[in-house]
């Protein structure tokens, strides 16, 4: 038995037929839309001062899904964290972030 599945893109300004979803970010949201040809070429028409004058973002920001390793300095003091969490009979996860309420703790008491 065969299936076959279609997807019909429909433009989200005027309900017709639309080609493609354009993706666009803006204020840190991210937004997808999908067009017809004109709609799409309108959009990017109306962004292109703005596009011309800006400049591309880095992924080395620090921003959303970029990583930075762990230094030795960090885990070393995550460690710590957790053995005296682990003292006092705080629950804390032998991996991943440590929650800001238990580090605020540990300094409390430092």
């Amino acid at each position: 038995m065969a299936q076959q599945i279609k997807v019909i893109l429909v433009d989200d300004l005027d309900g017709g037929h639309a080609e493609e979803t354009v993706k666009f970010s803006i204020d840190s949201a991210s937004y997808e839309i999908d067009l017809n040809r004109a709609n799409a070429d309108k959009l990017r028409d109306s962004l292109a001062p703005f596009v011309g004058a800006a400049r591309k973002a880095s992924r080395g920001n620090g921003g959303r899904g970029a990583r930075r390793p762990a230094s030795a300095e960090r885990r070393g003091r995550a460690a710590d964290i957790r053995a005296w969490a682990r003292t006092k009979s705080i629950e804390v996860n032998e991996r991943g972030r440590i929650p800001a309420h238990i580090v605020e703790q540990y300094e409390a008491a430092q």
